[in-house]
């Protein structure tokens, strides 16, 4: 076995990214303090085609330095919007038939590993601040909540790390 160069990936170039039929998906980050997670979650949703990132509240936007260290060159591939308020947001995309689920532990929430998408809707998935996670306001006014299911001793996921494995595995489950 012998490792790729980069040359040979086959990569998309920024404009053919932009063209390219996108992942019914949109993220949704709900006051995200740490720049570094912010990138993380654009880098993931620059490889699996994610339609668009919203940024609310205190997240911070590109162009960013601490950003663009672990984001590397996806801001300018990826869709991004701010928006001050994230109840805003989930309200628009609701009332454009967009199907909201927050990424949180909560009283009836749905085991991501149970969860199967459907191929004909648009969903978008809200991850929320690394301490307080997705407001209950946010949790109250989404279709839905996915948890995803953790078996050790600490209470949460990074931020990043969630998007991570929301992503794939929603991605994973779509027809493509």
């Amino acid at each position: 076995m012998r490792k790729l160069k980069n040359s040979e990936l086959n990569r998309l170039e920024i404009a053919d990214f932009k063209k390219t039929a996108k992942t019914p998906i949109i993220i949704i980050l709900d006051n995200i303090r740490s720049l570094n997670n912010i990138g993380s979650v654009f880098r993931s949703s620059d490889a699996f085609l994610i339609k668009k990132i919203y940024l609310c509240g205190i997240t911070a936007t590109p162009p960013n330095n601490e950003i663009r260290k672990t984001a590397l060159g996806s801001t300018n591939s990826v869709d991004w919007e701010y928006a001050e308020d994230t109840i805003e947001v989930v309200k628009m995309l609701q009332q454009k038939g967009t199907i909201v689920c927050s990424i949180e532990q909560a009283d009836k929430a749905l085991m991501l590993n149970e969860f199967q998408p459907d191929d004909s809707k648009e969903y978008a998935f809200v991850f929320g601040n690394e301490v307080k996670g997705v407001s209950q306001e946010v949790v109250s006014a989404s279709d839905f909540v996915i948890e995803i299911p953790q078996f050790g001793t600490k209470h949460s996921l990074n931020i990043s790390v969630s998007a991570g494995v929301v992503i794939w595995d929603v991605f994973s489950k779509m027809k493509h």
